[in-house]
């Protein structure tokens, strides 16, 4: 799906986020980011010692400065740090660092960090109940507030050294790939100013990883040593870097910001994709197209263009003109997931004779590789309700709201299926599976039904 936003909770790890609560965050999912994304990390976790098929790559949409590893084998970026590069090279050198903490095992030792940590803030607030209760309400609340910042500062005395790993492993990482470090010593330069903010003003990603001088005098003399500081980007890794910062601005900055960077009189490729992004944004269907067929022109096997078409004239009320778009996506790209998503999405709505029967057939190929696609499954429930198999739709909703961790809903959904559903079948089974699991009889789900 082109640039579409999920609502989902992550716990917040990288810089206070282990002894801070989980906040509700969009991630976006995109398959022209994602799949540069993933060229460029998974040589990385190659030669770090991961298998990349295990490690997930997360998206999120803030434009703060920050990455960080959470959740076990994930990293998660944020479109402000994605847009704020200045080369691809910087980008690899941050995915380097959160790599090693992966392979390094620092998850595992943050935690017990975070643990030992969050004692003096515990502490804190419990001294600050007990002043509100003696009466010195605003000497107690201070204590209180105090709480987040004790644990963070000590958290961060158990990560100084990660930090000085990670930075030597990500030079590792690059150089064994023949690839130049140059990127992670040019980012902690054009960053370095950080270290004389408050706390409060800096990004979130110097939070957790200070720029201390000796820190980056150590990396730039082992970047140096590689010999691959002058290695040229990759005219390949450069065109994807320039159309992801442009995709994102296009969909992500206001239309002002928009064309201030990518005025009119500029025509190269980059620029025409953010202003098509930015007209379908402002609903300029004219503008969008006429962009976008700027570069189907000379870039006619671009599967990505053509998504973004589709999605236009979609989103534009031209659901059957955006089919044939979407098909051709998938024509360059076949069996994409995401792409699937959006052709069957296009087909539903169309109607004609056999396209609700072709987008469930491309839903499901899509939920293969992909299995927990929420969205895929909300489209299945309506691809089936429309074929009058209601038990079924039930069923997919039940699965839709189940990945999301709306409980309520799934149980709720997977508890009228049954009603319904042949006994005994595949599907009763999964339906009996969400229910169980999502039943608020049990402990462990009180608090998502607190939630819905």
């Amino acid at each position: 799906m082109t640039f579409r936003l999920f609502k989902t909770a992550l716990a917040a790890i990288a810089a206070v986020a282990c002894v801070a609560t989980a906040s509700a965050q969009s991630l976006i999912r995109d398959a022209e980011i994602e799949t540069t994304l993933r060229e460029w990390t998974d040589p990385i976790l190659d030669v770090a010692g991961l298998k990349p098929q295990d490690v997930g790559l997360y998206i999120i949409n803030d434009p703060s400065l920050n990455a960080f590893v959470a959740n076990g084998q994930r990293i998660h970026l944020h479109t402000g740090l994605l847009i704020a590069a200045d080369t691809p090279e910087q980008l690899k050198g941050v995915i380097a660092h959160e790599t090693c903490h992966i392979a390094c095992g620092h998850t595992v030792s943050r935690s017990r960090a975070a643990s030992v940590a969050s004692r003096p803030a515990l502490v804190s607030i419990g001294l600050g109940v007990l002043a509100i209760a003696a009466g010195a309400g605003d000497a107690g609340a201070a204590l209180i507030a105090s709480s987040q910042q004790f644990a963070a500062l000590n958290f961060f005395v158990h990560t100084r050294a990660e930090e000085a790993t990670a930075d030597a492993a990500a030079v590792s990482y690059l150089a064994e790939l023949g690839q130049s470090p140059a990127g992670i010593v040019e980012f902690f330069d054009k960053y370095r100013y950080q270290e004389v903010l408050s706390e409060a003003r800096r990004y979130p990603y110097f939070r957790s990883h200070p720029l201390a001088s000796d820190r980056i005098r150590t990396t730039r003399a082992l970047a140096q040593d590689t010999g691959l500081m002058d290695v040229p980007t990759d005219p390949k890794t450069q065109r994807q870097f320039e159309l992801m910062q442009a995709k994102l601005i296009g969909f992500l900055e206001p239309l002002a910001r928009v064309y201030q960077k990518y005025p009119p009189g500029d025509d190269s490729e980059a620029a025409r994709y953010a202003r098509a992004i930015a007209s379908m944004q402002s609903a300029d269907l004219t503008g969008t197209l006429r962009e976008i067929d700027s570069l189907l022109e000379e870039f006619p096997e671009n599967p990505y263009y053509w998504e973004v078409k589709g999605q236009a004239l979609f989103e534009m009320g031209k659901a059957a003109e955006s089919v044939e778009p979407h098909a051709k996506s998938l024509e360059f790209l076949p069996d994409h997931p995401l792409l699937l998503i959006n052709y069957a999405r296009s087909l539903i709505a169309r109607a004609d004779e056999g396209d609700v029967e072709a987008g469930e057939e491309a839903l499901r190929d899509a939920l293969i590789t992909e299995p927990n696609n929420s969205f895929a499954w909300s489209q299945l429930a309506i691809a089936l309700e429309k074929q009058d198999r209601r038990p079924e739709a039930e069923l997919a909703t039940a699965e839709s709201a189940y990945h999301i961790g709306d409980y309520q809903r799934a149980y709720i959904f997977a508890q009228r299926a049954l009603q319904d559903l042949p006994k005994n079948s595949f599907e009763s089974r999964r339906a009996n599976d969400i229910r169980n699991v999502t039943d608020p009889a049990l402990p462990e789900n009180r608090d998502y039904w607190r939630r819905g």
